[in-house]
């Protein structure tokens, strides 16, 4: 277990780099696509051209940041997830960087603040990294997939660290991004915030638990709402929507119209049942 923790550590700190034979091609390979398309709501609905747009995004930023582990060989699949994970919140700021990221490091189940897992305390799924760990970004494996495949529960841990980087951009996580301030709805975005954790504390909100840490959780938690359930939080979270897509600029409610689609087509898994009644995942 030391031997490996010191492995963790060295690669985590950019001591020991893996082989990225993937990163190195400016190719774009078929079964990527295929792959997005079964996975990734956001990429399906994207017309052709958003689609070559969205590509190529993922291969820019694979090109600046490392996806590295450990333990296990990154896939391509991996990094696929994990650069979606970040164009998606910024889609439509098209010259976006993450110049505050240099690597995402993966593990393969929840882990501690030492970056350890199968502990007691190991109940963390994604973390920043903030001193000596700046520029670094941490997931579990498991959870990221898992955000993905299900698009029912309101969370991604990718989308929610990745939202944790935006709002780092002005040097501080707050909750209140730089992008944000530049629209005039920034001005009673804490009082907004303010009586939606106070909801969550009075059990009277559908916004999970954890937003209610504090005022960047809410708005990591918050955003994972936006892009998973838009239609529902709509309707739940009317002012919060607004909010949300004024500073993410989307028309995010197209991803739900084709999660109702989908519903009645021929489940992905080949059984020949509709997928609500085979692989949809329960609310």
């Amino acid at each position: 277990m030391l031997r490996w923790l010191k492995r963790v550590v060295r690669a985590f700190f950019g001591l020991e780099r893996q082989q990225r034979p993937s990163e190195a091609s400016a190719v774009w390979l078929p079964e990527w696509s295929a792959f997005l398309l079964e996975k990734v709501a956001f990429y399906r609905v994207l017309d052709d051209d958003e689609k070559n747009l969205f590509q190529q995004r993922i291969l820019l930023f694979l090109s600046t940041t490392r996806v590295e582990s450990g333990q296990f060989e990154v896939t391509d699949n991996d990094r696929l997830l994990v650069a979606s994970s970040a164009i998606i919140p910024v889609w439509s700021f098209k010259k976006w960087h993450y110049f505050n990221l240099e690597a995402v490091f993966l593990l393969p189940a929840a882990f501690n603040e030492n970056i350890e897992f199968g502990q007691p305390d190991s109940c963390i799924t994604g973390m920043v990294g903030s001193g000596k760990m700046a520029n670094k970004l941490v997931l579990s494996r498991p959870a990221l997939y898992l955000g993905f495949e299900n698009s029912k529960d309101k969370r991604n841990v990718g989308i929610h660290e990745f939202v944790h980087l935006i709002d780092m951009m002005d040097g501080e996580c707050d909750g209140y991004p730089e992008r944000l301030k530049e629209h005039a709805y920034s001005i009673p975005w804490f009082e907004l915030v303010g009586s939606k954790i106070e909801a969550i504390h009075a059990r009277k909100s559908n916004i999970r638990d954890y937003g209610a840490t504090n005022r960047a959780e809410f708005f990591a938690v918050a955003s994972e709402y936006f892009f998973e359930r838009p239609k529902m939080l709509k309707k739940k979270h009317p002012r919060l929507f607004d909010g949300l897509s004024q500073f993410y600029q989307q028309d995010i409610l197209r991803i739900e119209q084709d999660l109702q689609l989908k519903r009645n087509a021929a489940c992905v898994c080949g059984s020949g049942k509709k997928y609500k009644r085979c692989c949809l995942p329960s609310s």
